[in-house]
């Protein structure tokens, strides 16, 4: 076959794709699938508590390819506030992650978006004296993430956290109190070898969600999920973007920038020589 940066190890023929193009198989082979979409976008806020981006759907599978051309579509990252866009393989879709939720007006929460994985709950609007009721994480596509981390609820005084968004391989993190951020949902490492022979994902893993905001000084930001997910930013600081390739979630933020979600990719493997 050919198509995208080829490799081999252990016995297998890799064939990574991290720009779109076409898989060609000049024999009928039975390969090995992983699809990841681009992870969603850390919200931007200004004095809002800020969702983490969710993680791109991760797809992965098996099965006889006959000779032929297979289009190969890499899902690009969103930016912040907005969903990744979708990878697609073999009539396969893997779905694109949910963006980071930014805290509603006058007490009312934002709830993240949908996608691969859901993006990360945000809160109350930030003021003295607020309250509300916390945002709910983005749902989750099934068989191919996790549900966002849910944001913080005003109790008597602002809430100024904001969830994680979710991972291939868990929930984002709730918001641990109403002023810090909330952890990524880790990716997951079940293709380290892959990642290995291909030189690709973060540390084996692949499509962790990005972390909530946090109010900087003294409180912190949600970590990004393994996996490529980016961390949440703090007051005066940015949303740190999900890794490229990787459909790592972009980090939120409280009072600047969040950041991009990561983009996809699509390995294909089979034995090699081909049997």
């Amino acid at each position: 076959a050919a198509g995208g940066t080829v490799a081999t190890s252990g016995g297998y023929k890799y064939h990574k794709f991290t720009s779109s193009g076409d898989f060609i198989a000049y024999t009928t082979v039975e390969a090995e699938w992983l699809i990841v979409a681009g992870g969603g976008g850390g919200r931007t806020s200004s004095n809002n508590a800020a969702g983490g981006g969710g993680a791109g759907g991760l797809i992965n599978g098996s099965g006889t390819i006959t000779i032929g051309t297979y289009a190969v579509v890499i899902g690009a990252g969103g930016a912040a506030n907005t969903a990744g866009a979708n990878s697609t393989f073999n009539s396969l879709t893997a779905i694109g992650g949910g963006f980071g939720a930014m805290g509603g007006q006058s007490g009312n929460a934002g709830n993240g978006g949908a996608g691969g994985s859901g993006g990360g709950g945000g809160t109350n609007e930030w003021y003295e004296g607020g309250g509300g009721e916390a945002g709910n994480g983005g749902t989750a596509t099934a068989s191919q993430g996790n549900v966002g981390g849910v944001g913080p609820a005003g109790s008597g005084s602002a809430a100024k956290g904001g969830g994680g968004g979710g991972g291939a391989g868990a929930v984002g993190a709730a918001a641990p109190n109403r002023n810090a951020g909330g952890a990524g949902g880790a990716g997951l490492n079940t293709w380290a070898t892959w990642a290995t022979a291909t030189s690709s994902g973060d540390g084996g893993y692949y499509a962790g969600g990005g972390g909530g905001a946090g109010d900087t000084p003294g409180d912190p930001v949600g970590a990004g999920g393994a996996g490529g997910g980016g961390a949440g930013g703090g007051d005066g600081g940015n949303g740190v973007a999900g890794d490229a390739n990787t459909g790592g979630g972009g980090g939120g933020d409280f009072n600047s920038a969040g950041g991009a979600g990561g983009s996809g990719i699509v390995i294909i493997r089979y034995v090699d020589p081909p049997t």
